[in-house]
């Protein structure tokens, strides 16, 4: 992969990441499209570092509070949610990555994170009363957590899923957002973890040399430039809009990924 290709991947990486759309559904799409024969997992999770080097830059004063006083309700909260994904992770690990190399249900997930966005919606607009982070309680953590595990597979947003399982229990949109990207502190290290083992097995090499360091070091940098424009319009956009236009979108985007899987076959 050579440093332009990487650059564009971090581009996508960083608008994805926090926009309700799917960051690994587009890194497996485009990696399609450009051909890139890349190890899968290594590569997008070095992306993920630095749409996480956003988050603490963007939220850091969320972060703080946390870090002075670790023991308080929604650091349980953000732990708890977390369970699920390691859990999935784990036990799902080779299906996963089989997953980002052949992109095989990208389609369907699409649609499912388009549905997902859809219904919390609806739901948002029904709930009369709306809870806030002093009102969540463990049960809500627990689902927004299945909520992430099932957005491991590449085309569901990890965002849009734990946002639109917020939504649905009537939290509100700011911390709804905000918890979500909370979430992704903790699912981000988690899957840096993963990575140990192989980087283990290579002396510290890595699987990312095949595709050059330089290449992984501008695609990093560049998800996290991004990544930080695009968690404050996100925060922004949840705030003050409704998510049906994602919801439009990534429904016409598992629409045309459908397409080329099973008619036109130019990608897939």
């Amino acid at each position: 992969m050579d440093v332009i290709t990487a650059i564009v991947l971090g581009i996508a990486q960083g608008l994805t990441e926090f926009l309700p759309v799917s960051s690994s559904g587009h890194l497996v799409l485009l990696q399609k499209i450009f051909g890139i024969n890349a190890p899968g997992l290594f590569f997008e999770t070095m992306l993920h570092v630095g749409t996480l080097l956003a988050v603490f830059v963007v939220l850091w004063k969320d972060i703080w509070e946390i870090l002075k006083k670790i023991i308080q309700p929604l650091t349980g909260f953000i732990i708890i949610a977390t369970i699920p994904a390691v859990i999935v992770a784990l036990a799902f690990n080779d299906l996963i990555e089989s997953a980002f190399e052949s992109g095989q249900f990208l389609g369907i997930c699409f649609l499912i994170t388009s549905a997902l966005l859809v219904t919390a919606e609806q739901l948002a607009k029904r709930a009369a009363n709306k809870k806030n982070g002093e009102n969540m309680n463990w049960i809500d953590a627990v689902i927004i957590g299945v909520f992430q595990a099932i957005a491991i597979a590449p085309g569901i947003s990890r965002s849009g899923a734990t946002i639109s399982g917020a939504l649905s229990l009537k939290l509100d949109r700011d911390f709804a957002a905000r918890f979500s990207f909370l979430m992704s502190i903790p699912a981000i290290l988690g899957a840096l973890v993963l990575q140990v083992k192989d980087l283990a097995k290579s002396g510290g090499a890595a699987a990312g040399e095949s595709i050059g360091a330089l290449s992984v070091a501008a695609g990093t940098v560049t998800a996290a430039i991004v990544g930080f424009f695009a968690v404050k319009l996100m925060l922004k956009i949840i705030r003050e809009k409704s998510l049906y236009g994602f919801a439009i979108y990534t429904a016409a985007i598992g629409v045309l990924v459908l397409i080329d899987q099973f008619v036109t076959r130019i990608i897939f």
